[in-house]
């Protein structure tokens, strides 16, 4: 087996997934063909050299390396398990990078139908910013065999400055999920504090510049706390309370199959749920802060 690749595929050409196959065409030379069912992130990386595809079988067929970029775990699993989908056109020596976050047990159930067709199915969800995607200087959360993660760490270089090994298939979803639970329920955390601060008398932007000196500051606080909790500023196609509720979903899915009890995490989901019925589900996560100091 070559290291080479020879042909890219990339399939969901969305938020993330249109500037991460823009780094990829620049940056490793290799020809891409791409697929989404949205016609005009295909219109524009045509201009990067970028091949439209017509269906997920044609991709399929033509490469040798596909990465999925795509809404839910339940999509990547449809799209490899439809007809004429990625299972039904593997072949020996394929390989396909889920850089969606999915859930545990689907991953890996997915990656033993791929093994027994002589592919590989590889997690590799990416963390950080549209903005992060965009520059080329995301973090990818990898379950690999060590020779693959070899053969793929340069290709993910395209698009990740933070290329991180978690363990075998299925190890990249747990360390993504993980970081996802922890980044909400401190959210949460930061959203009570900034209710009680304001109310006993401390403005929330002078709360959270002395927090972030303290023992208290994260990468929450200064990111979701100071430019979002802050103004009040909770955008639509950012990463949305239903996205967000998502993810924790799969978090509390893989808690409850290891038998811990993450009270944590399921009362955050309880404040995702009260955001999602207030009409808030397509507005940044962070707006449940509006929920918990009202």
């Amino acid at each position: 087996m070559s290291d080479r690749f020879e042909r890219i595929g990339f399939i969901g050409l969305g938020v993330m997934g249109e500037p991460i196959c823009r780094n990829l065409v620049r940056k490793t030379g290799l020809p891409v063909i791409g697929f989404d069912r949205d016609p005009a992130p295909l219109g524009r990386l045509a201009a990067e050299g970028v091949t439209a595809a017509a269906s997920v079988a044609e991709v399929a067929a033509a490469a040798d390396l596909i990465f999925l970029s795509l809404p839910s775990g339940e999509v990547v699993e449809a799209v490899s398990r439809q007809p004429q989908g990625l299972l039904a056109l593997a072949r020996p020596g394929q390989v396909v990078v889920d850089l969606s976050t999915s859930a545990v047990a689907m991953t890996r159930a997915l990656a033993a139908d791929f093994a027994a067709l002589g592919a590989r199915l590889v997690d590799a969800p990416v963390a950080r910013t549209r903005a992060a995607a965009e520059a080329g200087t995301l973090s990818v959360m990898v379950g690999a065999e060590p020779a693959d993660f070899g053969r793929l760490r340069p290709l993910i270089a395209a698009f990740a400055t933070e290329i991180s090994l978690c363990g075998p298939v299925g190890c990249g979803q747990v360390v993504k999920i993980l970081n996802n639970m922890i980044l909400f329920e401190t959210v949460v955390a930061l959203s009570e504090a900034k209710a009680i601060g304001e109310r006993a008398g401390v403005p929330v932007e002078r709360l959270f510049e002395v927090l972030s000196k303290g023992s208290a500051d994260s990468f929450a606080l200064r990111n979701h706390g100071m430019k979002a909790m802050a103004p009040g500023d909770f955008p639509e196609r950012a990463f949305s309370v239903a996205y967000a509720r998502k993810d924790l979903r799969y978090a509390l899915e893989l808690a409850a199959a290891e038998g811990v009890d993450a009270r944590a995490a399921q009362l955050v989901d309880e404040w995702f749920a009260r955001a999602i019925a207030a009409g808030d589900g397509d507005r940044y996560h962070p707006v449940i802060s509006r929920l918990i100091g009202g």
